[in-house]
């Protein structure tokens, strides 16, 4: 059950896509004054060192943040989606080397405005990574504006919606190494939107070949109709090299093929986002791709 470590694929370009979008719909968020509340269902030990065991044994980021940070884009001014996510990872690295990558956690609480009073919920089950995150969060300077809880991210979300403000964002992303993810992810969100159907909701999720990842776009843009809200889905396939390595499977001793596509779904998502996406994704492609079956997409509806 707890096989999977994020810290094998930190800053990949898995967590590029993630992230770049993340902190698009904040942005969008806080355009408002009034405070938001931000739920983090899987979050992971919120920090990571590149040059960690985890993270050097993977070697994943080299295809994700350190060669976008290294490429002319980054370096020429980038397409503002790129060029804000970039500036907050290098808030971290004020150094100039790139040593830390900021997982979801770090990546919101950078955000969180003081006046009005953001919130953020962090839940992780993992205890090892529960605890690094403790740790991590107690270093925040907007601490008490943060709350962890070792649950269920599940559960704890279905006492967190509709938040006081009535303005708050979603954020689901498992490691989906247990299929079951694929069903609750699916009623997590039907019961949040019944309870808080203005709210903004965000699901992570790898484009692999199995029935329940193809099934889970669907099922949420259908829930996104049925409730009348819309949505947006965009994904990020950087290709298969043609000697790629295997990637190691955490915890598990056997190396597999590495994720090469990952995609985020949205719910009520900003109205400028679809078309900020498409200019945003192509020049990502052309950076991050590495083989065949380089591809983007950017479907929206609603």
């Amino acid at each position: 059950m707890f096989s999977y470590r994020h810290g094998f694929h930190a800053g990949n370009h898995a967590d590029v896509l993630k992230h770049l979008v993340l902190v698009a719909v904040l942005r969008h968020l806080m355009t408002k004054p009034t405070a938001i509340t931000v739920v983090d269902t899987h979050a992971g030990a919120g920090l990571y060192r590149l040059d960690s065991d985890f993270a050097g044994t993977s070697g994943e980021a080299a295809d994700g943040i350190v060669k976008l940070m290294a490429s002319p884009l980054a370096a020429e001014g980038a397409h503002p989606l790129v060029a804000d996510y970039l500036d907050l990872v290098r808030g971290f690295n004020r150094e100039g080397r790139l040593k830390i990558y900021p997982g979801s956690p770090f990546v919101v609480h950078a955000l969180l405005r003081r006046e009005p009073r953001d919130r953020l919920w962090l839940f992780e089950l993992h205890p090892t990574d529960s605890k690094a995150l403790a740790g991590h969060v107690a270093q925040m300077e907007k601490v008490r504006q943060v709350g962890q809880k070792r649950e269920d991210g599940f559960e704890g979300l279905k006492a967190l919606v509709p938040p006081p403000s009535r303005r708050g964002l979603v954020l689901i992303d498992p490691s989906f190494e247990i299929k079951t993810d694929y069903t609750r992810v699916g009623a997590a969100i039907q019961d949040a939107l019944k309870r808080f159907p203005t709210g903004s909701y965000m699901v992570w999720m790898p484009v692999i070949p199995r029935p329940e990842a193809h099934a889970l776009p669907r099922r949420l843009k259908t829930l996104a109709q049925q409730a009348g809200r819309p949505w947006l889905h965009a994904m990020l396939h950087i290709g298969q090299a043609d000697e790629a390595p295997a990637a190691p499977l955490a915890g598990a001793g056997v190396r597999r093929p590495g994720l090469t596509a990952s995609s985020v779904f949205l719910i009520n998502p900003p109205h400028t986002l679809a078309a900020g996406l498409r200019e945003a994704l192509p020049p990502l492609v052309e950076v991050l791709g590495r083989g065949r079956g380089q591809a983007w997409k950017v479907e929206n509806g609603g």
